[in-house]
């Protein structure tokens, strides 16, 4: 059953990277594939810009690698086991991160969502209080503005996964209170509201209390991020959200067809709605044979039930079928591609490092952003374009939803579910993906 996925498909990941259509930029000027040296005149673009990055997991990573303490792993000194610390967000250029407080789909099962969600949110804003120098807490556009003047990183949080408010509205309001300004509405594990892409659909896209949290959001100003959701479920926020929604970590669809990323019909709903699709720099979301990879691991899922010998069998196939390498080019597709499609006010950065196993060539760590700047420089991007795309797009949206907060936080929060738990009955999604972050 594998070997026939592997045969079929590549056929079909080939057609359909020949069939795309080339964005304006590109077609400017052939983009030279070859290795990228950055110019005086990419690095004065880039220092105009308030570089914003969509999607980092290193709270994860260090609360996996150094117990959540700064002082066993210093992020102020180098740390060649990260690909973040302050030294290199500094060399990067980085103006503002959305730092991910991530924790697996496996707790909502066990109901420790909540409370590792609120630890990993103490390790955010313990970073900004250990690093105040360089790191500052910020909860509106005007304060990403101000601290970047200032000359610090712009610090805030993001969740990845709606199971983390298990099931409550009021768990939402108290995140927002916390700092949280993003929720990535699943993750890998469908949930009893909203599909996940990487999993059995239950809604065919959001729930009743779904379309609930998502007005919540609404309201209180807190992002709609509709990376790692099902395209039904990215359609149906659009219907039903009143502010622009983002993808903090996803690409194009019609280049790599990954459930992961975004089709070009959601491309489309997304520019109308005022949103940003932010590119994901993981390899098998970037290049056109992620999606046949993800066919591959889902049959392999079929046929090794057990997690543990499912993960040991997807390690070994890798380690036997690697992807080609990918470069800072592939990303620049893209982006090219969500600029055709949406425009470029409709495009960002969602890195997603310490989340992922591996990247682009010229682009290892959070150091490398300048070479971005560089790439879409030479596809024919004038400043005020590029400036949009590193950071400007996300200010805009992100400014919009405030707008929209401000009009509607006068109305009072909706009650809460007579059961006290808005998913009503739940029966838990189990994960097809690999247990990874990304």
């Amino acid at each position: 059953m594998v070997r026939l996925v592997i045969l079929v498909l590549p056929v079909v990941a080939i057609l359909g990277a020949l069939t795309q259509p080339r964005s304006p930029a590109a077609d400017a000027k052939k983009p030279d594939r070859g290795p990228v040296t950055v110019s005086d005149e990419a690095r004065r673009i880039h220092a105009a810009a308030i570089v914003v990055d969509g999607h980092n997991d290193l709270p994860w990573e260090m609360r996996e690698k150094g117990g959540s303490s700064f002082v066993k792993i210093d992020i102020a000194r180098p740390q060649p086991r990260l690909m973040t610390d302050i030294p290199r967000l500094r060399a990067g250029g980085v103006g503002a991160q959305f730092w991910s407080v991530y924790v697996p789909a496996e707790t909502e099962k066990d109901h420790t969502a909540v409370a590792k969600t609120l630890e990993q949110i103490d390790v955010v804003r313990r970073m900004v209080k250990q690093y105040p120098n360089d790191l500052e807490l910020a909860l509106t556009v005007a304060d990403i503005e101000r601290i970047h003047k200032e000359g610090k990183i712009a610090s805030l949080i993001g969740i990845e996964g709606g199971y983390s408010i298990d099931n409550s509205l009021g768990v939402l309001r108290m995140m927002y209170l916390l700092g949280v300004r993003y929720m990535t509405l699943t993750h890998t594990a469908t949930l009893a509201w909203a599909d996940s892409a990487t999993d059995e659909p239950k809604n065919h896209g959001l729930s009743k209390f779904g379309e609930e949290v998502v007005a919540e959001m609404n309201r209180l100003g807190m992002l709609v991020d509709i990376s790692h959701v099902s395209a039904d479920t990215m359609r149906h926020a659009l219907r039903v959200t009143r502010a622009p929604v983002i993808a903090s970590h996803s690409s194009a669809f019609a280049i790599d067809p990954h459930p992961r990323n975004v089709p070009d019909d959601v491309l489309k709903t997304v520019a109308k709605n005022g949103g940003v699709i932010m590119v994901n720099f993981y390899p098998e979301f970037i290049l056109p044979e992620g999606g046949r990879r993800y066919e591959i691991m889902k049959e392999m899922k079929k046929q090794y039930p057990e997690e543990k010998d499912y993960l040991a069998a997807m390690r070994q196939w890798r380690k036997e079928n690697p992807l080609p390498p990918a470069t800072v080019h592939h990303v620049v597709d893209h982006i090219d591609h969500i600029v055709q499609v949406a425009g470029v006010d409709h495009v960002g950065l969602g890195s997603d490092f310490d989340g992922i196993p591996s990247t682009p060539r010229q682009l290892e760590d959070v150091s490398t952003y300048p070479v971005i700047t560089q790439v879409l420089l030479d596809r024919g991007y004038t400043k005020e374009q590029i400036i949009k795309i590193l950071g400007g797009n996300l200010l805009r949206a992100m400014r919009k939803a405030e707008e929209v907060a401000a009009k509607t936080k006068s109305n009072p929060p909706a009650p809460p579910p007579v059961s006290g738990r808005g998913g009503g009955g739940v029966r838990f999604g189990e994960s097809s993906g690999e247990g990874e972050r990304y």
